[in-house]
C-alpha cells in the first residue's frame, strides 16, 4: 500500500506520517528538511533561490516516489511530488519570485518525471486554516520558518484547495486538521485510521 500525506506548511503532515507508520506498521518516509542545502537561503532570498530549491525537491521526491512504487513495502509518504509543481512553484512564479523561463523549464521537467509515476493508493489532504498553520509553525520552532507571512500561507492554501478539487490521481481523504488533534487524542487518530482502511479495502 502507498499512502501520501499532503498539506500546507505546518498542517501536521510529518506528525501524521509518523503516527500512521507506527500504528499500521508501515514505513514512514519524510520530507527532506533538516538536510536540505537550500531552505535557509530560500527564506532569506526567495527570488535568488526559488528555482534551485524547487529542482532539489523535485529530484528528491521523484526518487522517493519511484522507490515506493517499485518496492514491496507499504509506505506512508510525507508530501507528494505533485505539491511542488501545483502549489509551491506555481505560487513562486505568480508572485514574481521565479521567472517565466525557469518556471516553464521546471514544469517541463516535472511533467516528464510524473509521466513515469503511479499515484498513491490514497492521498490524505490535511486542510488547515492559517491560524492553525501559524500556531503549529511557531510550536515546532524551525528558525528558517519563523518569518513566513500570513499572506504567503493564505496564497498556498488557495493553491492547495484548487489543486485538491481538481485532483484525479486517485482516492482523496480530506481531514480538517483545525478540528482534530491526532497527535494528542488517540480517538482522533483512530478515526483517521478507520477512514483510511475503509478506502484502501
Amino acid at each position: 500500500m502507498f499512502v501520501a500525506i499532503a498539506g500546507n506548511i505546518g498542517s501536521g503532515k510529518s506528525s501524521l506520517t509518523r503516527l500512521l507508520g507506527k500504528r499500521l506498521g508501515w514505513k514512514p518516509i519524510f520530507e527532506s528538511v533538516d538536510d536540505n542545502p537550500y531552505l535557509d537561503d530560500f527564506y532569506r532570498d526567495m527570488r535568488r533561490w526559488a528555482f534551485p530549491l524547487q529542482v532539489y525537491f523535485l529530484s528528491n521526491r521523484f526518487r522517493s516516489h519511484r522507490a515506493i512504487t517499485e518496492g514491496s513495502e507499504s509506505v506512508v509518504l510525507d508530501r507528494v511530488i505533485y505539491e511542488d509543481a501545483e502549489i509551491f512553484a506555481r505560487n513562486l512564479f505568480e508572485i514574481g519570485m521565479m521567472d517565466e523561463r525557469d518556471y516553464r523549464n521546471y514544469r517541463a521537467l516535472y511533467e516528464v518525471m510524473t509521466d513515469y509515476l503511479e499515484p498513491p493508493d490514497v492521498l490524505v489532504y490535511l486542510q488547515a486554516g492559517v491560524d492553525t498553520l501559524l500556531r503549529q509553525i511557531s510550536l515546532r520552532g524551525r528558525a528558517f520558518e519563523q518569518g513566513i507571512s500570513r499572506d504567503y500561507l493564505e496564497r498556498l492554501n488557495v493553491h492547495y484547495n484548487r489543486w485538491i478539487d481538481a485532483y484525479r490521481g486517485g482516492t482523496v481523504l480530506r481531514i480538517q486538521s483545525d478540528l482534530v488533534d491526532f497527535v494528542n487524542n488517540p480517538e482522533d487518530l483512530e478515526q483517521i485510521v478507520h477512514q483510511l482502511q475503509a478506502l484502501l479495502h
